[in-house]
């Protein structure tokens, strides 16, 4: 049987979250999941920035256009 306890707590320094309850019994093991209630959006540039740093993007324009004219080619050939 699985007992779930809740608790609302603040991250402290360096990501630590401290739970304390009476509820836990002392060398028992326990599984610890971590929702996070708001999580702001990753400040580390722009949208378009993000453009071609992916495995396998286009890293400019005149790629996509010259690989959509060689799919196109290939389709109707």
């Amino acid at each position: 049987m699985v007992r779930a306890i809740r608790r609302f707590v603040t991250i402290q320094p360096g990501g630590r979250v401290d739970l304390v309850s009476n509820e836990l019994p002392v060398g028992s093991r326990a599984e610890v999941i971590v929702l996070l209630a708001s999580v702001p959006a990753p400040t580390n540039g722009s949208y378009l920035a993000s453009f071609g740093s992916g495995r396998g993007a286009f890293a400019n324009p005149a790629e996509v256009d010259t690989f959509l004219r060689a799919e196109r080619d290939r389709w109707e050939a």
